[in-house]
């Protein structure tokens, strides 16, 4: 991720991949959250920089963008769009927009005709009133002062996941936008009617849609189409992110690239499948000297008792045990504020072992989150490696976590200590770590 300034002086963090013509994304705002969306995603934003140089930024309030912000008006949030294209100075670009981010990118490409080639508007609609009409969305504006209700029904409207299969959406929901900035965002994109615009469009133009979302939704997506001029219209099943093969084919028509095809592999060689987890991992410091100094019967009485105390706190908050190393374990969760609880757990649980036995059992804990591949009951990859490397940098009695994981439990509850910026063996960029406070 990098940061470009807005003329308002918010910073607008943005990534970039790829090679070739530049595909400007303008995501949603105000769930946007470039940095983890990339890294936990279906592979669309692989394929699609397969294929152009893909930027994607945060909106202004969101993900890793400037959050301290009262301004999201049209015209501010025209800046953040702005402040990237021109940091990047690309003199031409495609425009992809998705939901609250379409009158944005309608407005610039009308200012700017000699720069977006093509304007790719998905999911979305020139006046967002007409999208907070669509009865679902009336019934969620009654939940904007309830947040986890809300967030629960956002998952469920968009992705079709209920309560149970939600976890790691509403964790990547939360990680986007705090409550009170969502609020301003709302009150500030009902605003948003660009329709008279939109015969200006010169551009060539291609609306996806989602049919799954609403009847009234498909219709808006048409009138939406009838109105510019020699627009395209795709409507896909489903709801948002299903079939983003699809979408990235239909983007491949609309700029004249030709991609390659990607048949199904089967069954028996497919790759292992993979989904949002937290891995946690614990280490008994000292378990060197201490199996020296007790001997070999002794000391392992003492781990075993270290295993069955472990082994109940991961019970109690959902930790699925993946392996255990004789002085340490390794266990995954489905939900980010689960291994938070659980990790608080553990070090309250031996802190009060400790005093009431001569022996103590001092523990490290390790926490990441993210994307794992899942094979045999075992966890592999990058954010394994991460979550290890992140309980060896922590002391005895101590809790370390990537900033992923802070992002994820923000209004949570729970309290982070900034340890900066760390290099870990084996990785080339550094990772932020944060110190978990367990303590009464």
């Amino acid at each position: 991720m990098q940061y470009a300034t807005t003329a308002d002086g918010v910073r607008i963090a943005y990534g970039t991949a790829g090679k070739g013509s530049s595909l400007v994304r303008a995501p949603s705002i105000p769930f946007s959250h470039t940095q983890m969306e990339w890294a936990q995603g279906s592979g669309f934003f692989d394929r699609l920089a397969e294929n152009w140089s893909v930027v994607q930024f945060d909106p202004r309030g969101t993900g890793l963008s400037d959050r301290n912000v009262d301004d999201f008006s049209l015209e501010a949030r025209l800046l953040d769009l702005k402040a990237v294209v021109d940091h990047l100075g690309l003199e031409t670009f495609a425009l992809h927009a998705v939901g609250w981010s379409g009158p944005v990118a309608i407005t610039y490409a009308v200012r700017h005709p000699e720069r977006v080639t093509h304007l790719i508007l998905d999911d979305t609609q020139a006046r967002s009133q007409d999208f907070m009409d669509v009865p679902q969305v009336r019934a969620l504006e009654h939940l904007t002062g309830d947040w986890d209700t809300l967030l629960e029904h956002v998952v469920f409207t968009s992705y079709g996941l209920g309560r149970d299969q939600a976890g790691p959406y509403i964790g990547y929901l939360r990680a986007c936008v705090t409550q009170k900035v969502a609020q301003r965002v709302f009150a500030a994109v009902r605003q948003d009617d660009v329709s008279d615009l939109l015969p200006q469009l010169t551009m060539p133009t291609l609306i996806v849609q989602h049919g799954g979302m609403s009847k009234q939704q498909v219709e808006t997506a048409r009138d939406l189409a009838a109105r510019i001029p020699d627009a395209r219209l795709v409507v896909l099943e489903g709801l948002m992110h299903d079939d983003t093969e699809r979408i990235v084919r239909a983007i491949g028509d609309l700029l004249g690239s030709t991609l390659a095809a990607r048949p199904e592999p089967p069954a028996a060689t497919r790759a292992p499948q993979s989904s949002v987890h937290t891995i946690l991992f614990t280490d008994v410091v000292g378990h060197t000297s201490m199996m020296r100094r007790l001997g070999d019967r002794a000391g392992r009485e003492v781990l075993r008792g270290h295993e069955e105390l472990t082994r109940e706190v991961l019970k109690r908050h959902g930790g699925a045990e993946v392996k255990t190393m004789g002085d340490g374990f390794m266990a995954s969760f489905s939900s980010v504020t689960g291994a938070v609880e659980c990790a608080i757990a553990l070090q309250r649980a031996f802190a009060a072992r400790n005093a009431a036995t001569p022996e103590p059992i001092i523990i490290r804990v390790g926490l990441n989150a993210g994307e794992p591949i899942e094979e045999g009951g075992d966890f592999f990859g990058t954010t394994v490696i991460m979550a290890a490397r992140i309980a060896a940098q922590a002391a005895g009695g101590e809790i370390l976590a990537s900033d992923v994981v802070r992002g994820l439990c923000t209004g949570k509850g729970f309290l982070f200590a900034d340890r900066g910026e760390h290099v870990m063996r084996g990785f080339e960029e550094s990772v932020r770590i944060c110190e978990i406070a367990w303590r009464e």
